[in-house]
């Protein structure tokens, strides 16, 4: 079986050719399994690479009109090698692991870069990226650009925070009808919440647990966190107050309901310094003074 150690350093770098006494890299097909992964490749320039990426890759909207490999846990060797590719970059959240030990049997190079609910860990996957596709500088310029950003996020966090409580969120994720998982510690939606200035109200269980009443309840949120996706199957914001003891707690019965786009919230991309203001402009104006205090 393979060890996270020895995947995570399968493979050389990019062929070289020899091109007017210069070395050049050789022009690559690339899949990119994990939408922020893909959102870090259109964000350096190279997207003309790609052929092929996974089912989270729904930004920018241009990578849905890729040949899809399916969802990164689930992935299948034939679907993958179907498409020709020089190279493989996903996190090591892709699996499953036969499939994967199946990749480096066809030789096909795989880099599994660390999937870390970080903004240093989008820093990391940029210039992991731009080592990997010969597109250094530009990580190097995009790397400063996301810097900036970030610095101007952490400001406004801290303006919007300021004078109130931080307000208690519950992050619930729903992928259909009545079965919805609410997270708590060592999530993405957890570093979320807190990069925005508000407490997680799970925060003292670990990992995604799958909604109860009880749990509801005794988290006492005083506002709800969904993602667009799972606000339309369950069928808007009242659907989703339906789900299990939701409507019972202080956000459920004052409608306090803050939704972003999944990848956007969770997705540690490029988007992320910018999510981070969405977010905390939206659970502090939805838990303000006088709400949350």
């Amino acid at each position: 079986m393979l060890s996270r150690r020895h995947l995570l350093s399968l493979a050389p770098g990019a062929a070289l050719l020899s091109i007017g006494g210069r070395a050049a890299a050789a022009p690559q097909r690339v899949i990119s399994v994990g939408g922020a992964l893909t959102e870090l490749i259109y964000a350096l320039g190279a997207q003309g690479e790609l052929v092929g990426v996974d089912s989270t890759s729904l930004y920018p909207v241009a990578a849905t009109r890729l040949p899809n490999v399916g969802y990164a846990r689930t992935l299948a060797a034939e679907g993958l090698l179907s498409l020709a590719p020089t190279m493989i970059v996903a996190t090591e959240e892709a699996g499953p692991p036969a499939v994967l030990r199946q990749l480096e049997a066809a030789k096909v190079p795989l880099h599994l870069l660390r999937a870390e609910h970080r903004f240093d860990g989008v820093l990391d996957r940029t210039r992991r990226l731009g080592d990997l596709l010969g597109r250094q500088q530009q990580a190097t310029a995009l790397s400063k650009q996301l810097e900036a950003e970030w610095a101007t996020s952490r400001a406004l966090v801290a303006k919007v925070a300021a004078g109130h409580r931080a307000p208690r969120v519950l992050f619930v994720m729903s992928n259909a009808a009545n079965q919805a998982r609410i997270a708590g510690s060592a999530t993405a939606a957890d570093a979320m919440i807190g990069y925005a200035g508000a407490t997680n109200a799970l925060g003292d269980v670990q990992g995604y647990k799958m909604l109860s009443p009880e749990a509801a309840i005794a988290a006492a949120p005083d506002v709800i966190l969904a993602t667009t996706q799972g606000l339309e199957t369950s069928g808007g914001i009242d659907g989703l107050l339906k789900l299990p003891g939701l409507a019972h707690t202080p956000a459920g019965q004052q409608k306090r309901v803050v939704v972003m786009e999944t990848m956007e919230l969770l997705g540690f991309g490029p988007r992320t310094p910018q999510a981070v203001k969405t977010l905390a402009q939206g659970l502090h104006a939805s838990a303000g003074p006088g709400k949350a205090a």
